[in-house]
């Protein structure tokens, strides 16, 4: 060995100890809630699964673990061949906790070196990340390979011919994120989290790693299933491949071969499936496919790979009503909004293990489907939710520096509008082999929203096996597959649509702080409970009506916000941390399956047939509340009372005064009474009384019929025979209305 070669030895011997010992040093920051999975995280351990699950080779190098780290200034040129003066644990962002970092910055430095193993010569060496958001500059051996915009979506660079012949190879990324101060997609990433905007990711946040290919090797996979035609289509994209080259799919249901197919490299491959299993949140079947590439002589390249057998539609039922069929069968899909965020990882969740069990506890509490909500997770999740069964409806994340240009819709600058339909693009690409997805939302309420309809339609055609939807909630467009619309607390059911299924995109926010498990001491929700009883009572309320909608509007799904608290939201079925589900798991999971206690009406509202009220416009004496007070002096109309144009109002008397005072007599019979609830609908504050007892008092306003639990005290005021409730409305602005019945809470019987 020459002196140099080695000093050049014993220099990086020296360097590989010196970053040993600053991986024994390395501690996760002091985040403000962590996870029980974060025991679980270390440089040596960090997300070591293979990260790319339909597209799987043997050989491959996980470069996750502590990378060299520096803040960064716009300009400034790339560190190639020098040490950075802090260290990230990658894939975790800056933000997070688990990086160990845990600052905020819009610029970064990224750099370490790698060993190659000697026998990965003679081919291509891809140098792949999973996602860097939002702006990635990657140099190799001090070469710059090139740069990716985009968040959300996987990309890739050829190394092979930049390795050096003895010796670490460097590999150094810049990172630019303005997250909001941008137009790019990002979104509920925000520079200043409040409210439903959170902590921004920036930098690399999903796993980076190495893969040694031959020359000519199969690029990717992606599996089109016919269901009714009893065929898969398996189109796989091959490289550097010419006439001898061939393509063969050996396609299997666990132990049994079901099928085997050759092609020349570049046709699609047929493969016939006339009695296929399908799969479905019951029954999440998936077939496995082992796909290679022959040049005539020999195997050259092989991959592992699967796909599920199911088909998703809008069709008209028996009764002439727009459903969402999945596999030919109406399923109502019931699933919570899903944010994808993590105490101690931000967008990356701390093990494979914790991805696991969001989807394994969606499914334990009785849902059938999530909407991954402005977010897209590594393909991992989405495996996840292809073998325990959970469908997904994916939305595009978003940005929202949309700009009005005349009249009409608002519309976006040029670049920003090309970079959302490019990574929209990437988004379908990258995901579309997953048979869980069975709808793509280009929209979430009107945040950036352009283009609506030539967008929605772009998407149908790009991908005719799933489902579009132009818009949750808001802003909709006659485009698209569903009509979604969204209530809080709610719920609330959408106009029937003459070609469209309706839906419930996002309803609920039932708040529920638990101490020692929240992000901020100050928590909020869209409605708040004071207990885990209440909250399980207010859910089953909630899905009870959702239910009942899929029969009386022909609703099709519904969303409920959401899984898990977020930050300051404290509207999660379990906090932040994933450590204390907050809701009884039985009773909400029958409440998600449709058997929710049933409930009888003993004083009906005016919604489907007018009741008669005395009421009066005119302040009334101080004991107007009382069963004895003499009310004939007030006028007598139908309910329900307002102004139309209300949402969610049947007016039948105008009420168009500030305030309004009702009275209206009922009986009851001779028998113990189950739990009581209020059937009201009312804009704006309402204070309810039964037999001269508070029941219920609520400020604000509803735009469709809720339930309120009616107060101790005023149920036991009651008694057989003649009962009066009594109610004051008032009104400062806006729509107005007034309507309120009496149900009981009875368990279903068997």
């Amino acid at each position: 060995m020459t002196g140099h070669a080695l000093f050049v030895a014993l220099f990086f011997s020296a360097l590989q100890y010196c970053q040993f010992a600053f991986s024994a040093e390395w501690q996760p920051a002091d985040g403000p809630l962590m996870t029980k999975w974060a025991n679980d995280v270390s440089p040596d351990n960090v997300h070591p699964e293979y990260p790319r699950p339909q597209m799987v080779r043997e050989r491959w190098m996980n470069l996750n673990g502590l990378w060299q780290l520096a803040f960064a200034e716009a300009g400034e040129a790339p560190p190639l061949g020098r040490e950075l003066p802090e260290q990230i644990l990658v894939p975790f962002p800056v933000e997070s906790a688990l990086s160990g970092v845990m600052k905020r910055a819009d610029r970064l430095w990224y750099r370490r070196t790698i060993e190659i193993p000697d026998e990965w010569t003679g081919g291509d060496l891809l140098l792949h990340f999973g996602a860097v958001d939002w702006e990635a500059t990657v140099y190799f051996n001090g070469h710059k390979l090139g740069v990716h915009r985009g968040g959300y979506d996987a990309f890739q660079f050829e190394v092979s011919q930049l390795l050096r012949d003895e010796g670490p190879q460097e590999i150094v990324v810049g990172v630019f994120d303005p997250t909001n101060a941008g137009t790019q997609p990002r979104g509920k990433q925000v520079n200043n989290p409040r409210g439903i905007y959170y902590t921004p990711t920036t930098g690399i946040w999903q796993t980076v790693w190495l893969e040694p290919v031959p020359r000519a090797r199969i690029d990717s996979i992606h599996v089109v299933p016919d269901v009714d035609g009893g065929q898969a289509k398996i189109n796989v994209s091959a490289a550097r491949t010419n006439e001898n080259h061939t393509i063969e799919a050996v396609v299997s249901a666990g132990t049994l071969e079901v099928a085997r197919i050759e092609r020349p490299a570049g046709e699609p491959i047929v493969i016939d499936l006339p009695d296929a299993r399908l799969w479905s949140p019951d029954d999440p079947f998936l077939y496995d496919v082992h796909v290679s590439l022959g040049d005539g002589r020999r195997t050259v390249d092989e991959v592992d790979s699967y796909f599920g057998m199911r088909k998703i539609e809008v069709a008209k039922d028996d009764a002439g009503v727009n459903r969402i069929l999945l596999n030919g069968e109406f399923v109502f899909q019931v699933g919570p909004l899903d944010q994808g965020f993590w105490p101690d990882g931000l967008y990356t969740a701390p093990t494979d293990e914790a991805l696991r069990y969001d989807v394994e506890i969606t499914k334990r509490l009785g849902f059938n489907m999530t909407r991954k909500h402005v977010k897209v997770e590594p393909a991992r999740w989405y495996t996840w939710c292809d073998r325990l069964g959970l469908l997904v409806w994916q939305d595009m994340p978003s940005g929202d520096r949309s700009v009005r240009r005349g009249e009409g819709e608002m519309t976006r600058t040029e670049e920003a509008a090309r970079q959302f339909e490019l990574e929209l693009r990437r988004m379908i690409e990258g995901r579309r082999s997953h048979p869980s997805i069975v709808m793509w939302v280009v929209f979430n309420e009107g945040w950036g929203q352009f283009d609506t309809v030539r967008l929605t339609n772009w998407v149908k055609q790009f991908d005719p096996t799933r489902l579009a939807n132009c818009a949750s909630g808001w802003n909709d467009y006659p485009a698209g597959d569903v009509l979604d619309i969204h209530a809080y607390p709610g719920p609330r059911a959408p106009d029937p649509q003459p070609d469209r299924a309706g839906v419930l995109g996002e309803f609920g926010g039932l708040g529920l702080g638990v101490d020692g498990h929240t992000w901020t001491n100050e928590t909020w929700g869209y409605r708040g409970t004071a207990s885990r009883e209440e909250l399980t009572r207010g859910y089953e309320r909630l899905l009870r009506r959702a239910w009942q909608f899929k029969d009386t509007a022909g609703m099709s799904a519904a969303v409920y916000t959401q899984i898990t608290d977020v930050e300051t939201e404290a509207n999660g079925l379990l906090t932040y941390d994933r450590a204390v589900l907050k809701v009884d798991l039985d009773r909400a999971a029958a409440a998600n399956r449709g058997q929710a206690p049933e409930i009888r009406t003993l004083l009906a509202t005016s919604r489907e047939q007018p009741q008669t009220w005395r009421y009066t416009h005119d302040q009334p004496t101080s004991d107007w509340t009382r069963p004895e007070f003499d009310d004939s002096a007030w006028r007598e109309g139908p309910g329900g009372f307002g102004v139309e144009g209300t949402p969610g109002a049947v007016v039948r008397t105008q009420w168009n005064t500030p305030d309004i005072w009702l009275r209206r007599e009922f009986t009851l019979p001779e028998r113990k009474l189950g739990e009581l609830l209020l059937e009201i609908h009312h804009d704006e504050d309402v204070e309810v009384f039964i037999n001269g007892q508070p029941a219920a008092a609520e400020e604000s306003y509803t735009t469709s019929y809720t339930e309120l639990p009616v107060a101790a005290a005023a149920q036991a005021a009651l008694k057989p025979g003649r009962n009066v409730i009594a109610l004051h409305c008032r009104q400062t602005g806006g729509g107005q209305y007034i309507d309120v019945g009496i149900v009981e809470e009875a368990p279903k019987e068997e």
